[in-house]
């Protein structure tokens, strides 16, 4: 059976799962409720299974510290949730799905789960609420499974590798042996990766969920700021931060973001998107890059002595658009951003973080009911970690610069706003917008790594990423921090489809035309000891 464009959905009762076989490393959403809404497997059976499969490698074997903390209520919200199936029916395509959160989204202290973003200063604090995102995957049936690792404070603290926090100690890559997961959704990438999960929520500043789901072999959906809610997110920046899914496949990623997408009165930027709110599943057409114009913005971008890139990415790039005009679209080529040099060269959006770090971090400690730590402000959290050497300052893990800067700024004056109107135009008026009107693009495509977030960055705009390629068993292989290596052999790199605010849905198709042919993702496996053994038919009957 269909049920969207070109997209191929299970039968009934699918080969999968005659012997309840199905690897849970490659195991969808839609399948997964295959199994369930044809009592195969239970969600409670579902969470034991993720728990199995977390216990084998997070903090044994190879220890790739991804999950910061299980849900202890797990299991008994699991339990009721499949009374409801039985009773009532599933609420809809989450309905007893497991979900990981990055440690930045707030969940209610009373389940159990603490919400630290990686940090010993809110760890047993107690938030007012949950998170926006949170409340609507509640009420659409999900379970919170846990809490994933990240970098600290979302990599806003200082001159620290990717996915190292206080909390979580340094979370590593599943592709190859201690080889960078990118961050600051660190955990979330890796957790998905490889099956410890079946979804997962990244949230994104400038590049955070497109860095680790390009490194870790997933889709990523970096969504427009205000698409989905900020509530109760441990914030950086209300002018740049966003919530996405990052998940194995588009499929996936489009049901997560048709429940966390929505207007929310706690986050004023959600109540200017369009309504009614899309649902994303309809985008997924396989036909949707035929007619389409998608231009290449060289200059910069794809310069490998500014880029830092390995050469082998552009190699698969340029396979990449053969395959899309292969698909039907015209490739314009070059289709160069007016303002990539001064972008790079830009400063402003350093001046919009750090000023927005400081009032925004700030009046979330304010605003937690009960802190253990004492700590009340940037000014404390400084001093905590300083008093706190063995927790937060480890031997080269240090650094708190971002956070001195920030605490050094005095709020939101002139040299702010002249900053924020600067990345507006070098982002929008000169840059992303300007290109697609000059050129008259659908959308925008290039590798995930390198500079490619920051346009959209600056001004809020959505990016939809998938895989493109591997390293190959030949790279040089690079440092990337004290205990990681970066580039390193079979590590993955993404391709990134950028368009215009709340273009989405029409991102979405793009890619997923592109994902479907390709099918980059099951070209190659995690390290065989980052591959968890435990499925599902261990757990049933058990």
């Amino acid at each position: 059976m269909t049920n969207v464009k070109g997209a191929r959905i299970l039968p009934s009762v699918s080969r999968l799962w005659l012997s309840i076989g199905l690897l849970l490393a490659l195991a969808s959403v839609l399948e997964l409720q295959d199994g369930l809404d044809n009592g195969l497997f239970t969600s409670v059976d579902l969470v034991k299974a993720y728990f199995a499969r977390i216990e084998e490698v997070n903090l044994k074997g190879p220890e790739l510290r991804a999950v910061l903390e299980m849900n202890p209520s797990a299991l008994a919200i699991a339990a009721e949730l499949d009374k409801e199936r039985k009773t009532k029916g599933k609420r809809g395509l989450m309905h007893g799905i497991p979900i990981l959160l990055k440690d930045n989204i707030a969940t209610t202290a009373s389940e159990g789960l603490n919400t630290t973003a990686g940090s010993f200063s809110l760890l047993g604090s107690i938030v007012p609420d949950d998170a926006g995102v949170v409340k609507r995957l509640r009420k659409a049936g999900a379970i919170i499974l846990g809490k994933a690792n990240l970098s600290e404070f979302a990599h806003f603290r200082g001159n620290l590798a990717s996915g190292w926090s206080g909390r979580g100690g340094q979370c590593t890559n599943a592709y190859f042996p201690n080889a960078d997961p990118c961050g600051s959704s660190s955990g979330s990438g890796v957790a998905a990766s490889i099956g410890l999960v079946a979804v997962t929520l990244g949230s994104e500043t400038d590049g955070s969920i497109t860095c680790p789901s390009s490194n870790n072999n997933l889709v990523g959906i970096k969504p427009s700021v205000g698409l989905t809610s900020r509530a109760g997110v441990i914030p950086i920046s209300s002018h740049q931060d966003t919530v996405g899914p990052m998940t194995r496949s588009l499929t996936d990623a489009a049901i997560v973001l048709s429940v966390i997408a929505g207007p929310d009165p706690n986050d004023n930027f959600t109540l200017v998107q369009p309504s009614p709110v899309p649902d994303f599943t309809k985008a997924l057409d396989a036909n949707a890059l035929k007619g389409k114009r998608i231009g290449v913005p060289r200059t910069v971008f794809l310069n490998d002595s500014i880029s830092g890139n390995d050469p082998f990415v552009n190699v698969q790039f340029e396979k990449a658009l053969d395959v899309i005009r292969g698909l039907g679209a015209t490739v314009v080529d070059p289709a160069d951003l007016e303002s990539a040099e001064e972008i790079v060269n830009s400063n402003n959006e350093t001046i919009v973080l750090d000023v927005d770090f400081k009032i925004e971090l700030n009046a979330y400690y304010q605003g937690l009911r009960f802190n253990p730590s004492g700590v009340r402000s940037l000014a404390d959290l400084i001093k905590f970690n300083d008093a706190n050497p063995t927790l937060e300052e480890p031997t080269n893990f240090t650094d708190q610069s971002e956070l001195i800067e920030s605490e050094a700024t005095t709020g939101r004056n002139a040299s702010f706003f002249q900053a924020l109107a600067f990345d507006q135009d070098l982002g929008s008026t000169r840059g992303i917008d300007a290109t697609l009107k000059k050129f008259k693009l659908d959308a925008l495509v290039l590798p995930a790594p390198g500079f490619t977030t920051v346009p959209a960055a600056i001004v809020g705009y959505p990016i939809v990423t998938v895989p493109l390629g591997f390293y190959p068993q030949n790279v040089t292989i690079g440092s990337a921090g004290p205990l990681t290596v970066y580039p390193a052999p079979g590590v993955p790199f993404g391709l990134s489809f950028l368009g215009t605010k709340f273009s989405e849905f029409e991102l979405i198709g793009l890619a997923f035309a592109y994902e479907q042919k390709t099918k980059t993702r099951l070209e190659r496996k995690a390290f065989a000891a980052a591959i968890p053994k435990t499925q599902l038919n261990d757990i049933v009957g058990k």
